[in-house]
């Protein structure tokens, strides 16, 4: 069964970039996590907001070389603004609820997960709505002060449910947590 899955990095102090959309914290390090390319292989569509695209195209050259997309998968982008689009890739702009939007996604995924990419607060809409299956995150052994938090949600009856921890390069610890359903507390 495809499950909906946040997988992202994050700080120790709980931030996935800092308040200039800056990703320099993670980009020191090599050895960040579980194999990436094996991740992505298991995913059949993906969910980003426009902070999330925008950062994509602003930092892997998208808008002068097309072709740099990295995504095979439709993505799905959260938005309420215009925003550019990359020719040939499969590349869908919605506005509002996650919840009408995700049965299509689940679909268009196929037997594959859905990733929902970024950031925090698309998270908290998918986990609002009880759609969020599971969190992935690879934490760092750095710490911001300040920036985009990582889930800026309250989590805390039932809490979430640790399914593994795994260490990587002596820097990051990578952390996989079952969603309960149902009864969390707002």
């Amino acid at each position: 069964m495809p499950k909906t899955i946040y997988y992202t990095a994050a700080t120790l102090d709980g931030f996935i970039a800092d308040p200039n959309h800056s990703l320099d914290w993670l980009f020191q390090f090599t050895d960040t996590g579980p194999d990436y390319h094996q991740f992505i292989a298991g995913v059949g569509a993906m969910a980003m907001g426009a902070s999330t695209y925008l950062w994509i195209l602003n930092h892997l050259s998208i808008e002068t070389k097309p072709e740099a997309w990295p995504y095979q998968q439709p993505a799905w982008v959260f938005t309420t603004r215009n925003l550019p689009r990359v020719p040939g890739a499969d590349i869908r702009f919605v506005r509002g609820d996650v919840r009408p939007v995700h049965q299509e996604m689940l679909k268009a995924s196929g037997e594959n997960d859905l990733w929902v990419v970024g950031g925090g607060e698309l998270a908290g809409q998918f986990l609002d709505r009880g759609l969020l299956d599971e969190l992935q995150i690879s934490v760092a052994s750095v710490t911001l002060g300040e920036g985009k938090l990582l889930l800026p949600r309250r989590i805390s009856h039932p809490p979430l449910r640790l399914l593994s921890a795994e260490t990587f390069g002596g820097s990051f610890v990578h952390l996989i947590y079952e969603v309960p359903k149902g009864g969390r507390a707002p």
